[in-house]
């Protein structure tokens, strides 16, 4: 076929078709979380069973390290914009920040010579770092620190919190460290 002037060629074409709700919506929270694909899974049941269907995930390597003990400064003001424009975009109020076990930016459980216990303190002291600092920074919404292990995602008490009252905060298919 020969083609003048007249013929035009569209430069994109659809390959998959699917219907998504067009209409701005409020997120339910931010989710700050590593993009390692073996905690994807839990971490979208466990957002669906926190009630969290809109959401702004925020998706990179480290998740909440990224704000607790960021390799550059670059690192951390990215993580930082992006929960700004959740807030300002689609008035969220609510933040997760999530780490986990064998994480390979922290150098995996082996950086912890395979003490699951001290890499779970490790992590805990992150989380809180990482939440202190979206606090400061943004002291209008709530942060929620989680760390993921493969057998289920636990709630990071606040410091100074006794282990009476992380008792109390337990929940189904969740635990407290």
């Amino acid at each position: 076929m020969v083609c003048g002037e007249t013929c035009r060629i569209n430069p994109v074409r659809k390959i998959f078709h699917f219907d998504s709700p067009a209409d701005p919506y409020v997120a339910d929270a931010a989710v700050l979380c590593c993009f390692d694909h073996r905690i994807s899974t839990a971490v979208r049941k466990f957002l669906r069973k926190q009630g969290i269907e809109r959401c702004d995930m925020i998706i990179v390597a480290g998740g909440a390290k990224t704000l607790a003990s960021p390799r550059n400064d670059f690192e951390q003001d990215f993580i930082l914009e992006q929960v700004r424009m959740s807030i300002r975009l689609h008035q969220t109020r609510r933040a997760l920040v999530m780490s986990h076990s064998d994480c390979a930016t922290y150098g995996g459980l082996a950086n912890f010579k395979g003490d699951r216990a001290a890499e779970a303190e490790h992590h805990r002291g992150e989380l809180h770092r990482a939440a202190e600092l979206l606090v400061a920074k943004f002291p209008d919404i709530s942060v929620e620190p989680y760390f993921v292990k493969f057998d289920g995602v636990w709630e990071v008490q606040p410091r100074g919190r006794s282990i009476a009252e992380a008792s109390e905060l337990r929940t189904v298919g969740q635990g407290v460290l």
